[in-house]
């Protein structure tokens, strides 16, 4: 207990509550030793008093410093106790959300019962090689630390995860078991681990269940060992399973359920597959109805039953053994409904009427007679005989139940068997970690033999954990070389021998099992009366005599003896167990076959009671009690456990409402009793649990020291301080200081003290400081403010006479305007009177005189109107009197007429000379027949005559329509010349089209450019910026698909290599590679010639691999060409020959259509017998005689056109044309004749170009169609974007506007380009062709230039003897070799010493101008063969360079050389030439291939060989980062240390780490410097110090947010400085455009998010706009592990962290925490054009190269 002068006015204490376990309360008066109570207030602002026991005078514990609370370690507490934790607990669990917690060598884990984003494979990469106190507490941070110390001390580890049902145990090994495979780096464990958790599921189905207080409890404990090879790889596991509770099977207590295999069996009952199992509700079965609870909220037994049957898959287990499986389960359950009645008093029969029995029966392939009969009796053995003895009721229903449980243990058994044969391994593990899953300490209110061998588990689990406690606490002395006395800790060896000791209670109850009669009554007497009163941990309840206490390590528990005879006998009929093994079922069979016979009976005995006892003893020992089996199981176990290195995880249930983020003290506190924490706590209570390094309590606790103390020797500075400031609580060790409970606080609450003093008195100077400041400039202020008034007094006095003055002028002139203004305004009203009064007058006066004028109109009008109507009314009289009269007269005149009619002479006057008239009509009659008939006569002789001509005419046609057939071989020649002439003619336009477009290439370059221009013109920074993201996010999934085959490759050649390792020199090989085989075996013994060929035809297969690849594909090219040039070919001749035939037919047609009108035209005008030149059949041949005159005429015209071009073309073909075509001997016939041969051949090549014109016109139909779909929807995609922009706010619409529009004309400038570059290829080739025949020319001439040169000038003089001196030739820039030299080539420039090849080359990047040196000797010979050969042998010997040499400056040289090489490509390929390259440089381009295919792959080559680059940089600089950029204190006397106690593992060794930054610095100014002293390009060095900044950030952040240590204010400080730093450094370099500094940006926001103020909404609404490069989940965290290194800093609220986390709810972002250590940003190699002239290079001797001649 702490001193009593600790307990002063302001301490806070600990009081007992009944609610909340512990409640904090502060001292409002100081404590005085015999005080007998304590004045204190507790947090509501209550006043109490709190009574003190007078005899112990124990005072209540004392509360930790605010500084400590929240610490990772439990044990860093200054004061350790129950309240303590408990509430350090609460604090990380509730407020800060960190649910895993260090006690000493234990990690607590709290259940959330929420999903948390802290188990992604980026926190796995953070744990990785991390020491376990370093990060915060994690199951990650034990997995790897018994990951590393089994591969560091090559020793086995385990992890014991313990906790109460619910509390995560299996989740908490199941991550555990992913960390291992994750991190163990194999590809294959993967699967291993996939099955492992695939195990989980089944698992679960066949061994979990609901309780009251767990939904999926776990009924059953397991341990999984994990199996490890040399590498460290997972290479297998197995699994061992403890305790099933078999009880559950049968019966369940209320609110619970059985297994949940069975309730997913039931929810099965519609598939048809288990239609055969005759399964219904869960209601309809007892075995799983008794809990009246068959549904789990939330949980869907059908989706879990397919989840089990994948796992049963996925493990190998087949369809059938699933359906075995079931048929089983099913069975177990109809066994349940047999029903048994009595039958008397001592026997019972089954009674089948629902027919469960014969399912049973049926499913388990066993006989129904037999069955029925063995549930109802049971077999005896006397000495003599045999007997069948009926059982009772109950006897029968136990022995079925019994029977159950014993189906469903051995289903269990055999399921965990198939398990571990899909987990196992055919190699033995070098090493392995286990995982232990097992149940927590339990305790009910009615507890049975379950709960008793679960508590008995415990018990050997808390001592051995004790036990490795105590050895680590003396351990950690030891090394310190201190003094230490024994500590004083709870051994549970007493309780533990009281249960397994000889005569303890597993003894007596497999004693009273043996007996006869034995009872759980006389067991309890047994109990009684050998262990009450003698052990101190055995009691008896008062109210009961079949109950007994143990008083176990965490809790009393009482147990109730019934059912423990039972089940530890767990006895089963063995009969009906004889008749399960008769099945003809074969999987019940094989699950049965492991049950042991008993031992024959002797039958040697003297008497039959010898014979009796041993077949009984036999017996015994065959069945071995459940007890005496779990005893052997867990001996074994800690067997195992002791053999191994334990790792502590205990899990606690925070609540049993199953709340996320809630505690329940009381539960909490019970589990932390129960699972040790509470007791690791107090042995590290007893000893020094406070350790310190000196230059940590130095760095910490300087303020409290005196000038005088401060030496350099900081052990004995810490020594002299604690002598001054405290006497005896302490301890010195070599490197630690320890310190007794409390001390830390207390030595907390000097400092605050000092601290608090130093503060009074800054503040009172800075306060006189300013209240001087304010005087001052109080005092400056009055006498300005003095000076201004005066001023002002002085201008007011000048504007007042100003104003008086003025005041006069304006009255006078205000005075003058107001009368001039009423003068003129009188004048203007009289003016205006006398305007208006004459106005009115002239009006009146015109008013009357247009009324006068309009009444004389009316006047006129009217009397108009009057005489004209008084006039028509007169006519209109007298023109009736007229009608009248005259009617009168006319009917007088008509009765005269009537009476003349009448008379005969009448008659005779009208009918005189009408005889001679008709005489005279009937001769013209007679005349008009004669006429008639002659014309008649001369129209059938005409008709007739033009019938026999047309007759005539048409066998002329015929004839030459058959002579037409004889002449067709003559006009396919024809046909044939003239498509000859039409292809030369394409061709002819092809070559026009051609030098056009060579000759429009500078126009269309310079329109490019200019349009290239008005896109950048118009184009915003940010959609270039979006624009370029896109560009680099394609970039980088092309290059990971490039990394991961690079890793594909790699693996292949690692394991074609493991392969050829793997076989041995001696074993005999097959027939078809026996040779080969023994050249590997003998390759030791091989000359270097050998060795060179051997390297040759391996880079010679690989090269032929590369250049076949790209053979094939040039030739699939030109076979599909070829192809559509024949498919159009055919589809020409088709449609000349189709339009031929229809010609042809369209004639025919039109030839006997003619001829039907012409006969029915004649038939019809012979038959009437009237003929005339105006009838119908004149006229129809009047109008085919025109129309074919006009048709003759025109076609005449036609053939002589064509047969002049056809004779030309003749004679220039020098074809003889047939004799028989005489165009000057034509007669008419013989010319109509030709006129209907050219007109018919003129139509079919008219028909011809029509079709053809008309399949041109369907294409551009289609190409018009599809572009019409296209802009359709484009316009689609417009209007789209158009409404979705109108939805936006007016910045947005805009900036969407501008992207859309830069996306468009991109596009088009896309096309443009591949347009362009299409015509600069086929310039290209035009080019080379030319330089090809005029080099060919030259050489000709050349060679007849020499033929021509005389003999005499050859031939010197032989008389003088003249030393001839070789002229210098001009340099080509080229290299020969021999092939044979190709090797020996590679292996001095590639795989020789670098550092040579540096120091003797004045120029950078000398092997790739090498090898182009050779590649363009290669070109320039056209050997293709050399050109594929050189490059791919150089490719595949760089590769294998950097995977056997893969050090920073090889990889950085090879980099530099591929790029040059690449880019000398680029330059001397043509497409680069231009205005940069000299005329020299052009004259060197290559000439005869076309290698833009491999400049990708040399491409593809530099970016491998940069990501490798980016790798090594990344393992050298990560171990640096975050010591230097977090733990190494920068700026000296700003850091506060805050206590951190110092409690890490003994075994995890603790380095003393001197990273600092200027050590990265260095470590840069190494990388940047080499980059480029291997000549890599500038922008490539920018991209690599981006990459590096971006690692900077990342690892140091990724640390920031696992570190709660590390998230102070004083830390923000720390890295803004060391971020400064890296700016300075990046300026100094001038570098700063490289985008590093970008990169850094999450880091700054971090370190501002630090410093920045967090209290108010204004700050919540600064920290969102602030922290724009971190997520949401970051900002959250870093405001949650935000902690206060001194105690005048507060914490950050939750409200506040809630605040934020509504203001940033609205963000789009990743949910990721971490950021992606391992990306790497695309890279890109921007083309560098090379100031070295090939010719200029020389190449040192000492490199040599001899073998190598200039050209």
């Amino acid at each position: 207990m702490a001193a009593p002068e600790l307990y002063s006015k302001f301490a806070r204490v600990w009081i007992p509550d009944t609610t909340e376990v512990w409640r904090s309360a502060d001292l409002i008066k100081d404590y005085k030793p015999g005080d007998t109570v304590l004045h204190l207030q507790l947090e509501d602002e209550t006043e109490f008093e709190y009574k003190l026991d007078p005899k112990s005078g124990v005072l209540p514990p004392l509360r930790n410093p605010d500084i400590l609370v929240g610490e990772n370690d439990l044990t860093a507490l200054s004061y350790l106790h129950e309240p303590a934790v408990l509430h350090n607990l609460r604090v990380r669990f509730t407020d800060s959300k960190l649910i895993y917690t260090y006690c000493g060598i234990i990690l607590v884990a709290i259940n959330p019962y929420e999903s948390l984003p802290i188990y992604g494979s980026d926190i796995i990469n953070a744990y990785s090689g991390q020491n376990m106190g370093d990060m915060d507490p994690h199951i990650f941070a034990v997995s790897e630390e018994a990951y590393k110390q089994m591969a560091r001390d090559e020793k086995n580890q385990s992890i014991i995860v313990s906790g109460e049902s619910g509390a995560g145990k299996t989740v908490s090994a199941k991550y555990a078991m992913r960390y291992f495979a994750t991190v163990s780096g194999s590809s294959a464990e993967a699967s291993v681990e996939e099955k492992v958790l695939a195990s989980s599921p089944i698992m679960e189905a066949i061994g979990n269940a609901k309780t009251t207080r767990n939904d999926n409890s776990s009924r059953f404990g397991k341990y999984i060992e994990i199996g490890f090879d040399r590498k460290h790889h997972i290479i297998g596991a197995n699994m061992r399973t403890y305790l099933l509770e078999k009880s559950r099977v049968v019966f369940q207590a209320c609110e619970e359920r059985n297994y949940h295999i069975f309730y997913q069996l039931c929810a099965c009952v519609h598939l048809p597959e288990f239609e055969p199992l005759k399964l219904g509700s869960a209601d309809d079965f007892p075995y799983t109805n008794q809990g009246r609870s068959p549904i789990i909220e939330g949980v869907n037994d059908l989706k879990e039953m397919e989840a089990t049957r994948k796992a049963f898959s996925l493990l190998g287990i087949t369809e059938a053994h699933q359906m075995g499986l079931f048929q089983i389960l099913s069975a177990i359950l109809h066994l349940g409904n047999v029903e048994v009645k009595e039958r008397g008093s001592s026997s019972c029969c089954t009674s089948d009427e629902s027919g469960h029995l014969a399912v049973f029966c049926e499913l388990t392939e066993v006989s129904y007679e037999s069955m029925a009969h063995w549930l109802c009796h049971k077999k005896l053995k006397t000495a003599t005989e045999t007997l069948n003895k009926p059982v009772t009721q109950l006897e029968a229903i136990n022995g079925r139940d019994a029977l159950a449980k014993h189906i469903y243990a051995k289903l269990f058994s055999w399921i965990v068997g198939q398990v571990n044969k899909a987990l196992s391994t055919s190699s033995k593990p070098h090493s392995f970690i286990g995982v232990l899953d097992i149940y927590g300490f339990e305790t009910f209110e009615v507890n049975s033999f379950e709960q008793f061998c679960i508590n008995y588990a415990n018990e050997k689990l808390q001592q051995q954990f004790n036990m490795h406690v105590f050895k680590l606490e003396q351990e950690e002395y030891m090394k310190e070389q201190i003094p230490w006395t024994l500590i004083d800790f709870y051994d549970n060896q007493p309780c533990i021998n009281l249960i397994e000791a000889k005569m303890g209670l597993l003894d007596l109850l497999d004693e009273e099992c043996t007996m006869p009669k034995g009872s759980d009554e006389s067991w309890a007497q047994k109990l009684y009366n050998t262990h009450l009163k003698k052990s101190s941990h055995f009691e008896k309840p008062r109210m009961s005599n079949k109950a007994f206490i143990i008083l176990h390590f965490a809790d009393k528990v009482e147990y109730q003896c019934d059912g423990f005879l039972e089940k530890n006998k767990d006895t089963v009929n063995e009969e009906q167990i004889n008749v399960l093994k008769a099945s003809k079922f074969a999987l019940l069979v094989e699950l049965f076959q492991d049950e042991e016979t008993p031992a024959a009976l002797s039958t040697t005995a003297p008497s039959g009671r010898a014979k009796f006892g041993r077949s009984t003893q036999s017996f015994r020992e065959h069945k071995k009690s459940v007890g005496l089996q779990f005893r052997n199981s867990l001996h074994l176990l800690m067997d195992t456990l002791n053999a191994t290195t334990p790792h502590y995880v205990r899990c606690v249930k925070p609540n049993d409402v199953k709340a996320p983020f809630m505690m329940d003290p009381h539960r909490a506190v019970q589990q932390l009793r129960a699972c040790g924490v509470l007791e690791t706590i107090r042995i590290s209570a007893t000893g020094f649990p406070s350790r310190w390094t000196y230059q940590e309590f130095f760095s910490r606790y300087r303020v409290l020291m005196r000038q005088k103390e401060i030496l350099s020797d900081r052990k004995l500075t810490c020594q002299s301080v604690l002598e001054r400031l405290n006497k005896d609580k302490y301890q010195f060790g070599k490197t630690k200081i320890f310190f007794r409970a409390g001390q830390v606080a207390y030595l907390e609450k000097l400092r605050a003290d000092k601290l608090r003093t130093a503060c009074i008195h800054i503040q009172k100077t800075i306060r006189c400081w300013l209240a001087r400041k304010k005087y001052l400039r109080i005092r400056q202020a009055a006498i300005t403010l003095q000076r201004y008034a005066r001023g002002h007094q002085a201008r007011c006095l000048c504007k007042t006479l100003r104003r008086t003055r003025a005041a006069v002028i304006f009255q006078k002139y205000t005075r003058m305007w107001a009368v001039r203004r009423q003068f003129l305004r009188q004048k203007a009203a009289a003016a205006l009177i006398q305007r208006l009064m004459r106005g009115y007058t002239a009006r009146l006066e015109y008013k009357r005189l247009v009324c006068e004028h309009k009444a004389l109109l009316i006047q006129r009008w009217v009397r108009g109107f009057l005489a004209r109507w008084r006039f028509r009314r007169i006519k209109r009289a007298v023109v009736y009197l007229q009608c009248c009269v005259r009617r009168m007269l006319a009917r007088r005149e008509l009765k005269k007429l009537k009476i003349e009619a009448r008379s005969v002479e009448h008659y005779k006057k009208l009918n005189f000379g009408m005889e001679n008239k008709i005489m005279q009509l009937q001769r013209k009659l007679d005349e008009q027949n004669r006429e008639f008939s002659e014309q008649i006569r001369q129209m059938e002789s005409h008709s007739a005559t033009e019938l026999e001509k047309l007759h005539l005419q048409l066998k002329t046609l015929q004839d030459a329509e058959e002579e037409s057939r004889h002449r067709g071989d003559l006009v396919t020649s024809l046909q044939e010349e003239l498509e000859l002439v039409r292809q030369e003619l394409e061709k002819n336009k092809e070559a026009y089209k051609r030098l056009e477009m060579y000759f429009l290439k500078d126009e269309m370059n310079r329109l490019i450019q200019e349009q290239e221009q008005q896109i950048k013109e118009s184009t915003h920074e940010e959609a270039t910026e979006h624009l370029q993201a896109q560009m680099n996010e394609e970039r980088f999934r092309y290059q990971n698909l490039l990394t991961e085959h690079l890793k594909l490759e790699e693996r292949y050649a690692d394991l074609r290599s493991e392969k050829e390792l793997s076989k041995p020199g001696h074993n005999r090989a097959d027939s078809g590679y026996s040779s080969s085989q023994s050249e590997i075996v003998h390759s030791s013994v091989l000359t270097g010639s050998e060795v060179s060929s051997l390297e040759r035809e391996d880079a010679g297969q690989t090269a032929a691999d590369v250049s076949l690849l790209l053979k094939l594909q040039r030739r699939v090219a030109e076979l599909e060409k070829e192809k559509m040039d024949l498919q159009e070919k055919y589809i020409g001749v088709c449609v000349v020959m189709c339009s031929q035939r229809q010609e042809l037919e369209s004639d025919n047609k039109k030839l006997k259509k003619d001829l039907q009108e012409l006969c029915q035209s004649l038939s019809k005008g012979s038959g009437s017998k009237v003929a005339s030149p105006g009838g119908q059949a004149y006229n129809v041949l009047l109008e085919q005689l025109d129309s074919t005159t006009e048709e003759l005429e025109m076609r005449k015209e036609e053939v002589l056109i064509l047969r002049s071009q056809l004779v030309n073309h003749e004679a220039f073909k020098h074809k003889v044309v047939s004799p028989t075509l005489d165009l000057h001997e034509l007669n008419e016939d013989g010319e109509l004749w030709m006129a209907y041969e050219s007109l018919k051949e003129t139509n079919r090549i008219l028909e011809s170009q029509l079709q053809t014109q008309g399949q041109s016109h369907e294409k551009e139909v289609e190409g018009l169609r599809a572009e019409l779909q296209q802009l359709r929807a484009e316009l689609g995609h417009q209007q789209q974007m158009l409404s979705d922009s109108l939805e936006l706010p007016h910045d947005a619409r805009i900036q969407a506007s501008l992207q859309h529009e830069i996306s468009r004309l991109t596009q088009q400038n896309m096309d443009l380009l591949e347009q362009m570059g299409k015509q600069d290829k086929m310039v290209r080739k035009l080019k080379k062709h030319l330089k090809i025949y005029m080099k060919k020319f030259g050489e000709a001439e050349a060679g007849v230039h020499i033929e021509q040169s005389p003999p005499e000038n050859m031939v010197g003089e032989s008389g003088r003897t003249v030393s001839i001196v070789r002229k210098e030739r001009d340099f080509q820039g080229m290299l020969e070799y021999r092939r044979e030299d190709e090797s020996k080539l590679f292996k001095i420039l590639i795989t020789g010493d670098l550092n040579s090849i540096n120091i003797m080359s004045a120029v950078t990047c000398l092997p790739a101008y090498i090898l182009f040196m050779c590649l363009r000797h290669a070109d320039y010979a056209d050997d293709d063969q050399r050109v594929s050969t050189l490059l791919n042998s150089s490719i595949n010997t760089i590769k294998n360079v950097l995977k056997k040499h893969g050090d920073f400056e090889t990889i950085s040289f090879w980099l530099a050389n591929t790029c040059r090489f690449l880019h000398c490509l680029r330059q001397y390929s043509g497409e680069e030439v231009g205005c940069h390259n000299t005329p020299r440089q052009n004259e060197h381009c290559l000439t005869n291939f076309d290698l833009s295919e491999y400049q990708q792959v040399l491409s593809d080559l530099a970016i491998q060989i940069y990501q490798q680059l980016i790798r090594v940089i990344e393992n050298i600089l990560h171990p640096k980062i975050a010591p230097a950029m977090l733990e190494q204190e920068t700026i000296q006397g700003v850091m506060g240390v805050k206590p951190t106690g110092m409690r890490k593992r003994t075994s995890s060794v603790y380095e003393e780490r001197s990273h600092s930054l200027e050590s990265i610095l260095k470590q840069l100014d190494v990388f940047y410097y080499t980059l480029l002293q291997h000549g890599n390009d500038t922008e490539l060095v920018r991209q690599v110090i981006k990459q590096l900044f971006y690692a900077i950030c990342s690892v140091t952040l990724n640390n920031l947010l696992l570190r709660k240590d590390m998230c102070s204010w004083s830390k923000g400080l720390q890295i803004r400085y060391n971020v400064c730093q890296l700016e300075e450094w990046l300026l100094d370099k001038d570098v700063q455009g490289s985008g590093a500094r970008e990169s850094l940006e999450p880091l700054i926001q971090a370190a501002q998010l630090l410093q920045i103020k967090k209290k108010s909404q204004d700050d919540a609404e600064a920290i969102c706009t602030m922290c724009t490069a971190l997520t949401t989940e970051q900002i959250v965290k870093i405001l949650s592990l935000y902690t206060p290194v001194n105690e005048f800093e507060e914490r950050v609220s939750i409200l506040f962290i809630k605040s934020v986390q509504t203001l940033l709810k609205d963000r789009k972002e990743s949910s990721q925490l971490l950021m992606d250590a391992k990306i790497i940003f695309p890279v890109t190699f921007p083309f560098n054009l090379s100031p070295v002239a090939l010719e200029t290079i020389q190449i040192p001797s000492s490199l040599n190269l001899n073998f190598l001649t200039p050209v």
